[in-house]
């Protein structure tokens, strides 16, 4: 069995449970196949662009950043995040990025507008259109135990593999918002976690 909920999961277990999203994670969390995501082979324009981009992203952070790093809610085991750019200090981490990539008639639309406002102002939008992402990020800082982190989105001009590949990032490219730690939503992921780590809980050996 699976026995998990990844970061990227956080969605379906905040869906109702009648939901098809809900019904499919349950399916997935008891199966006793484990998922094999190689984003850099799917066929999906989005997916495979993000992953390029995820790398070129990577270069314009410092050494002590790290790409896809694991840390497991010490709360909850059944919570296990991995973390898109984690800043590790002394072996602990400390930061993080998590980087979302947006067409860029979009993120000039709707991110770049937003880099302009106050805190208070830009989670206002972020909350009600990037609602998934936000979720997300909260789970992250639950794993991590962090009071908050950057959500990243990076503007996309192109599906072209090879020009994705050797693309020099700018900063003008991509737009850095601080998201606070949540106690609200972090208290709902909890609750619609509990279940799943009651199961974990009895199949320790499975």
């Amino acid at each position: 069995m699976n026995l998990y909920i990844g970061s990227g999961d956080i969605k379906s277990i905040l869906m109702g449970i009648d939901t098809k999203g809900y019904q499919d994670f349950v399916r997935k969390f008891v199966s006793d196949e484990k998922p094999n995501y190689n984003s850099f082979a799917s066929p999906i324009d989005a997916l495979r662009t993000g992953a390029i981009l995820e790398q070129r992203y990577l270069l314009t952070l410092g050494n002590d950043y790290f790409c896809q790093w694991k840390e497991t809610f010490a709360e909850m085991d059944v919570f296990t995040s991995s973390i898109d750019f984690a800043k590790i200090e002394n072996g602990k981490i400390v930061d993080f990025d998590e980087l979302k990539t947006i067409w860029l008639t979009d993120y000039l639309d709707i991110i770049q507008p937003l880099s302009s406002l106050e805190q208070k102002d830009y989670l206002v939008v972020l909350k009600k259109k990037f609602k998934q992402n936000y979720e997300q990020i909260q789970a992250q800082m639950m794993c991590a135990n962090l009071q908050s982190a950057n959500l990243v989105f990076l503007s996309v001009d192109s599906y072209d593999d090879e020009y994705n590949f050797s693309r020099e990032i700018k900063e003008s490219e991509y737009v850095k918002f601080r998201i606070p730690r949540d106690e609200t939503v972090i208290e709902k992921i909890k609750s619609r976690g509990q279940i799943f780590q009651t199961i974990k809980n009895n199949f320790k050996w499975a």
